[in-house]
């Protein structure tokens, strides 16, 4: 029987001709990630292990994004322990305020992470870089410490789940995330636990990778270790002008085995939303009914990339958000917000009643720029609905794809794109 595209990476840097689901492997990794809420915790357990140094200078990426630009004094502190650390072994990949961007939409621009690549991340969205064809998984901080210092980690080999996506056009408005909401939705948030979530079929092959890189990001949503998408011409072109060092192509082996195989056709599948709390609570646009909305929020490591944003403005020119709504963009990394503003998007965005941010992770987890207070209720392009998630725990978060929230913002209620056409 041959391996999937998961099992030979995992193959590849464990030294061995091949694995199996369920063996526990050592595998050397090509990088090693950490944020400003992750990385101080890994840096006090890097210390306790007692080496000099970390295992290679330019495979430790350590990305201030969370609580940046700092929101208070302790957030100020653990920036200032990450930099301290990244100056004191001279990280090639340390990214400061200004020159950052939110983690899992800065390493794939920079060409930091690349096909075939082992990756671990003390963030649970590290799986974001399955969408090039790398196994990409999160970790805890001490995990990520005993990385820092040995370049290693240990796996458990995950059995694997394709799912396959039939048909060449996705339905009007329809994105990547509505296909991983629909997902998610049908299996549930541990649907896929601790499963490689291997993408495939027409519909995936004709998705950008800004589509991928949104499905991937949400394999945890599910419960995944990972999620992965085959290389094609589409990931190649993307990487041939960012990659700093060779990569390699795996695919998945046509007799390879999966623990299930789950087909979708996508002429079915029409824009979703996530209900409170949970991102398996998912609707279709046309059953969502009338649900108010206080503020909107587009952007973070799901859905901050230019075609969110050019999906975005497209919906909002010429139009205004609902007077009793807040809208909150926030562009995924500095060349991002560059290009935005280059194209007309942020006038787009100004002109309509908009609030745009520097790249943050601030809204998502409840960190700053744009808070929930107690009954109210938002729609956001991010990752997680969970109690709390986005502020007081008596608020709600409806989660959708970039259309859908520049819609609602306009209507002051959840809505279709089609509603403001």
């Amino acid at each position: 029987m041959g391996m999937t595209i998961t099992e030979k990476i995992l193959a590849v840097h464990s030294g061995k001709k091949r694995v199996e689901p369920g063996e526990l492997i050592n595998c050397k990794v090509d990088i090693v990630l950490g944020n400003d809420i992750t990385a101080p915790v890994a840096i006090k357990e890097f210390e306790k292990i007692g080496v000099r140094d970390v295992f290679d200078k330019d495979k430790v990426v350590l990305i201030p994004d969370h609580f940046t630009p700092n929101k208070d004094i302790k957030s100020a502190e653990q920036a200032k322990m990450m930099r301290e650390f990244a100056r004191k072994h001279g990280l090639t990949n340390y990214f400061e305020v200004g020159r950052m961007g939110i983690e899992h939409c800065l390493l794939p621009e920079q060409g930091i992470v690349l096909p075939g690549d082992v990756i671990i991340g003390a963030d649970s969205h590290t799986c974001t870089y399955g969408a090039l064809g790398a196994f990409s998984t999160g970790v805890g901080s001490t995990d990520m410490a005993a990385g820092m210092a040995s370049g290693e980690v240990w796996f458990k080999v995950p059995e694997s789940i394709k799912f396959v996506f039939h048909g060449d056009r996705l339905n009007e408005w329809v994105s990547g995330k509505d296909l991983i909401l629909y997902i998610i939705g049908d299996i549930g948030v541990d649907g896929a636990l601790y499963k490689a979530m291997e993408f495939t079929g027409p519909a995936i092959q004709s998705l950008s990778m800004d589509g991928r890189f949104t499905m991937a990001n949400m394999a945890i949503e599910a419960g995944g270790k990972n999620g992965i998408i085959a290389p094609d011409r589409t990931t190649i072109e993307y990487v041939e002008s960012r990659a700093k060092r060779p990569y390699q192509i795996y695919r998945s082996d046509d007799d390879a085995g999966y623990e299930r195989v789950i087909e979708y056709d996508v002429s079915n599948i029409e824009p979703q939303v996530a209900f409170p709390h949970l991102p398996e609570n998912t609707k279709p646009i046309s059953q969502v009914g009338t649900v108010k909305i206080d503020q909107s929020v587009i952007g973070s490591c799901t859905n901050g990339r230019m075609e969110d944003l050019r999906v975005a403005a497209g919906v909002l020119r010429g139009r205004r958000v609902h007077p009793d709504v807040r809208l909150v963009i926030f562009p995924g990394t500095q060349a991002i917000y560059k290009q935005a503003m280059k194209e007309g998007l942020f006038e787009i965005f100004v002109d309509a009643g908009a609030a745009v941010s520097t790249p943050t992770c601030g809204p998502c987890l409840g960190g700053h720029m744009g808070i929930l207070a107690k009954g109210e209720k938002a729609i956001s392009t991010t990752n997680r609905n969970f109690v709390g998630r986005m502020g007081h725990p008596e608020s709600e978060v409806y989660l959708s794809n970039p259309a859908v929230a520049a819609a609602s913002a306009i209507l002051g209620r959840i809505g279709s794109p089609k509603e403001v056409e």
